[in-house]
């Protein structure tokens, strides 16, 4: 069976630090801890920023500002961030799944499991001692 998956104005909603109700609670666990999740992570950051970037954007150039220097300083910000973002990303996600009815520290621990498991499968097939 696969996993329930938010609509998109649900998926927005929850982009936006929006709880979704207990039948997503295996998507938010996946979203969490999938291959991928650091990038999700990235992109709920993006996605956050760009309203305020765009605005931002508009209101530089509008008021006479050079339309180059406004993105530079635009892609700076953006630049900031990422940062913020990627230093806070264990924590946020964790938070989340908390949020979602998970124990504190679950999607950590399902993360470094699942980390665990994949080192193992590596050792296996290419650190085959009896060759």
């Amino acid at each position: 069976m696969s996993i329930k998956r938010p609509h998109p104005a649900s998926w927005l909603y929850y982009q936006y630090a929006g709880r979704l109700p207990a039948a997503y609670g295996e998507w938010v666990l996946h979203d969490g801890t999938c291959r991928t999740w650091m990038l999700r992570v990235v992109v709920r950051g993006v996605l956050r920023i760009a309203p305020i970037a765009a605005v931002l954007f508009a209101v530089l150039v509008y008021f006479g500002g050079a339309w180059p220097v406004a993105l530079g300083a635009l892609l700076l910000g953006l630049l900031v961030v990422l940062r913020v973002t990627l230093t806070g990303a264990v924590e946020s996600v964790d938070a989340r799944l908390a949020r979602h009815g998970y124990p504190p520290g679950h999607g950590s621990a399902v993360r470094n499991r699942m980390d665990e498991e994949a080192a193992e499968r590596y050792r296996a097939v290419w650190r085959n001692s009896g060759d």
